[in-house]
């Protein structure tokens, strides 16, 4: 029963695209066609009787220019999620939450001082290239966060 409603329903959606696209073609072919213009040979063209337009003393308007934003505004836009120009508490959290996740090793919301603390001695660990659990100048400039990439612009 159910395949002949479809195949009634799916027969009528086609008979009526049809009829619709036939009623454009019709309207098209009653068109009157705009007249021929023929173009004029370049030998004919006068050079004397193309207009010259003078734009002595014109002074087109001044284009627009963009305000360059200061680090705070940049850094209070990505904050503010729906642009409304407040920052809510929700908003100010959630540009922490993946730094958290990352820090959350047993994924149960809580962060123990073990859990924060392993990240550090890893870091530290991985800076004391010659293993004598003391930081030198040249291994502390490892610990430096690493700057973020320029991301490429997608126009």
């Amino acid at each position: 029963m159910n395949r002949i409603v479809l195949g009634a329903l799916s027969a009528l959606l086609f008979v009526s695209a049809g009829l619709f696209w036939l009623q454009g073609r019709a309207q098209v072919e009653q068109g009157e066609l705009p007249p021929a213009v023929e173009a004029p040979d370049a030998a004919a063209v006068d050079p004397e009787e193309i207009p010259i337009a003078d734009l002595e003393g014109m002074v087109g308007p001044v284009p627009p220019e963009a305000t360059e934003l200061s680090r705070e505004q940049r850094r209070f836009r990505t904050y503010d999620r729906d642009h409304d120009g407040r920052i809510t508490r929700n908003e100010m959290l959630s540009r922490r939450t993946s730094a958290f996740r990352r820090l959350d090793v047993d994924g149960n919301n809580l962060l123990t001082f073990e859990e924060w603390a392993v990240t550090t001695v890893d870091k530290f660990g991985k800076a004391d290239a010659d293993g004598n659990l003391e930081l030198s100048r040249s291994e502390f400039s490892k610990t430096r966060p690493k700057k973020p990439s320029k991301r490429k612009c997608r126009c």
